[in-house]
C-alpha cells in the first residue's frame, strides 16, 4: 500500500513538474523565495497592529516566531527520520526531473518546511484577521498553496512532501491560535513580552561588544 502511494506520488510529481516552462520559471522562483512574500508580511503586520493593538500584535509576533521555529525543526526531524530522497536525488526519476533552481538542496525532502511554514502563517494570521476582513483567510491559504506548488514546480519536493507540510502547518497554527486566545487578555502579558525583548536585546548587545 505504501509503495503504491509513493509510486503515485512520483507519477503526479513528474506530471506537475513537467508542465513547467522557461517562460514562468522566474515567477515561480520568486514565489518560492523566502523573501518573496516580504511585502505581504509587512502589510499583514500593519493590519495586525491596526486591528489588535500593540500588546496583542507583540503576542502574535512571538507566537509566529514560535510557529516558524516549530515547523522548521519538525521538518528536520521528519527528514532525517524518514530519509526520503528529494526528487532531484531519487535515482528512479532524477533524470526526468526539471530542476529550475541552481542546486537541489539537502538530500531529504519529507516533509516540505516551506509548505508547512507558509500554511502555518496563512492559517494563523488568517484566523487572527478573519473577523475584520472577510476573505483574508481564503486569500492567505491560496497564497500558501502557491508556495507549496512552487516547490514541486522547481523540482525539489514531491506532492506528498507538500501536502504533509500543509497538514502539519495547519495543525500547529490552529494550536497556537488557541494559545493566542487564552493569552491575549492576560494583564501581565506586556510585561512578559517586554522582558523577553529586553533579554534578546541584551544578548545581542553582549555578543556585538
Amino acid at each position: 500500500m505504501l509503495e503504491q502511494l509513493i509510486a503515485y506520488d512520483k507519477e503526479l510529481f513528474l506530471f506537475l513538474n513537467g508542465m513547467g516552462t522557461e517562460q514562468f520559471d522566474g515567477f515561480w522562483m520568486y514565489i518560492t523565495h523566502k523573501l518573496g512574500a516580504l511585502p505581504l508580511y509587512l502589510l499583514l503586520l500593519i493590519l495586525l497592529y491596526k486591528r489588535l493593538g500593540i500588546k496583542q500584535t507583540l503576542l502574535a509576533i512571538v507566537l509566529i516566531a514560535l510557529l516558524i521555529a516549530s515547523t522548521d525543526q519538525l521538518a528536520n526531524l521528519f527528514k532525517f527520520g524518514f530519509e526520503r530522497w528529494r526528487p532531484c536525488y531519487d535515482e528512479e526519476i532524477r533524470d526526468s526531473v526539471r530542476l529550475v533552481k541552481s542546486g537541489c538542496g539537502g538530500k531529504y525532502g519529507y516533509f516540505s518546511a516551506h509548505a508547512a511554514s507558509s500554511m502555518a502563517l496563512a492559517v494563523f494570521i488568517g484566523l487572527l484577521l478573519k473577523q475584520y476582513y472577510r476573505f483574508v483567510l481564503l486569500v492567505m491559504v491560496v497564497w500558501a498553496v502557491f508556495v507549496g506548488y512552487s516547490r514541486i514546480y522547481i523540482g525539489v519536493h514531491f506532492p506528498g512532501d507538500v501536502l504533509t507540510g500543509f497538514v502539519i502547518g495547519t495543525l500547529l497554527a490552529t494550536l497556537l491560535y488557541k494559545v493566542f486566545l487564552k493569552l491575549k487578555t492576560k494583564k501581565s502579558l506586556i510585561i512578559l513580552l517586554g522582558t523577553l525583548l529586553c533579554k534578546v536585546f541584551l544578548k545581542l548587545k553582549t555578543k556585538n561588544s
